[in-house]
């Protein structure tokens, strides 16, 4: 009798749930079945979503309830806690499976290179986000001590932080923010929070979503610049021909000419300033200063040569993020990719890696959203098991589920588990509840294996 097809994915996020619940849906499932084991570093699954996501967004946290009835399946085992390749590696994994999957997404932060972004007060958005998040690798503290504050990037990972910065804590403190960022957060001096973008309201990465809850908290008053409302002949055919962008673009048009209100933290967005410098005094960030932009008729932007100096104190940049290279693995420095085609790791003598393949970020680049990576994880299955139907894929010596057990036992990994999980998962709603709260993150590693029982 043939055994189960047996598949690892390297990623215990959304591109990597999806991967797998598209080899459950597959003819393959059925006969001969398969076998899915999903590797993570992290104790707790679901990537981006939990160490990702602002806390203010229970919205998109509900995608782990789709996810969750994936990982829910019998055939689908989590390791988590478990670093590629420290742990286990592309040699360990091709010896207990037929195919691996990587999905390991994208953690760091896509330089800047302006003069002064190594200036203390200058950050990357992706470190900010991993502290709010409660990412147990990240230092417990972050320093906001900034009344003026600069972010960089019209994107919803820019939203994201400028509107963390611009409300209150205890605004924050129905959401699962753990008490280090609660009280980080109820120190924060932030009153003026400016969000820059070279281009104009028609070229924002905005959701229209996220942009209007921007507006939501009494205490951020949303001040556009009429000045920056601007279309050339490229920006109209994007609006007519992108609903979103239209969207964006209309409620920036409305905040633009209503009046200013008195809400006490004040957020400006504003447009057609590009940065040129983070400006510094004995190695501290004392300004920002721009370059006036003006639109060239195609929707992209040229220098006018104007500059001005921005009175702030803290430059948050959140100018896209950056995945880490994979040993063993080929690499593309520019895009910070692994080089494929249709999901198959393509090697630089222009062959396939075989059995090896890539979804999600890793993949394509850190775009898009949430949902965007299923079609991405489809497209990778199908080659998968093209390969498979066709007899591409090689044979593992070990295929026998206990053996990577038996691996990790060995290699001392302290491993976490989907039943881990479910075990954690009650730990942080328990201790939401005496403060009628849905959960608070546990945020040291230890702590959270000791939850899961790893």
């Amino acid at each position: 009798m043939p055994r189960p097809l047996r598949v690892a994915i390297v990623g215990a996020g959304p591109a990597g749930i999806y991967a797998a619940d598209a080899l459950l849906k597959s003819a393959v499932a059925v006969e001969p079945g398969v076998s899915i084991d999903l590797f993570e570093r992290m104790p707790a699954p679901f990537g981006l979503i939990r160490y990702g996501v602002a806390p203010d967004h229970p919205r998109i946290k509900g995608i782990v309830t789709a996810l969750h009835q994936v990982l829910d399946k019998p055939q689908i085992r989590l390791f988590g806690n478990v670093d590629y390749p420290r742990d286990i590696n592309l040699d360990d994994l091709r010896a207990f499976y037929d195919a691996v999957i990587f999905s390991t997404g994208a953690t760091a932060d896509r330089a800047l290179d302006i003069p002064g972004i190594d200036l203390d007060g200058s950050y990357g958005a992706a470190d900010f986000v991993s502290w709010y998040d409660g990412h147990p690798d990240v230092p417990r503290t972050w320093p906001l001590e900034a009344e003026k504050v600069a972010v960089l990037g019209v994107g919803n990972v820019a939203l994201d932080v400028a509107r963390v910065l611009a409300k209150t804590a205890d605004e924050l403190l129905s959401t699962e923010i753990p008490p280090n960022v609660y009280d980080g957060l109820k120190a924060n001096k932030a009153l003026e929070v400016h969000v820059f973008g070279r281009r104009g309201p028609a070229q924002a990465k905005f959701s229209p979503m996220e942009l209007r809850e921007l507006d939501h908290s009494p205490n951020i008053e949303v001040i556009v610049d009429p000045e920056d409302i601007d279309y050339d002949e490229g920006s109209i055919a994007t609006r007519r021909g992108n609903k979103q962008a239209d969207m964006v673009a209309k409620t920036l048009e409305n905040w633009a000419i209503r009046d200013v209100g008195d809400r006490p933290h004040k957020l400006f967005l504003h447009f057609f300033e590009s940065p040129s410098e983070i400006v510094g005094e004995d190695g501290k960030v004392v300004g920002l200063r721009t370059e006036r932009t003006a639109l060239d008729g195609t929707g992209n932007v040229k220098g006018a040569g104007e500059f001005k100096d921005w009175d702030v104190t803290a430059v948050y940049r959140a100018v896209g993020y950056l995945s880490d290279s994979l040993p063993k693995l080929p690499w593309d420095v520019e895009s910070g990719t692994v080089p494929d085609q249709a999901g198959r790791v393509i090697e630089e003598t222009g062959e396939h890696l075989q059995s090896t393949y890539v979804t999600g970020w890793i993949r394509r680049g850190p775009v898009g959203l949430i949902g965007h990576t299923k079609g991405d994880a489809n497209e990778t299955v199908a080659s998968l098991l093209d390969d498979h139907a066709n007899g591409r894929l090689h044979a593992p010596t070990s295929p026998a589920p206990e053996a990577v057990d038996a691996f990790l036992g060995e290699r001392d990994v302290r491993f976490t588990t989907w039943e881990g999980w479910h075990r954690l998962d009650a730990a942080e709603k328990a201790l939401g509840e005496p403060q009628g709260r849905e959960r608070v993150k546990i945020v040291e590693r230890e702590d959270m294996l000791d939850a899961s029982g790893a």
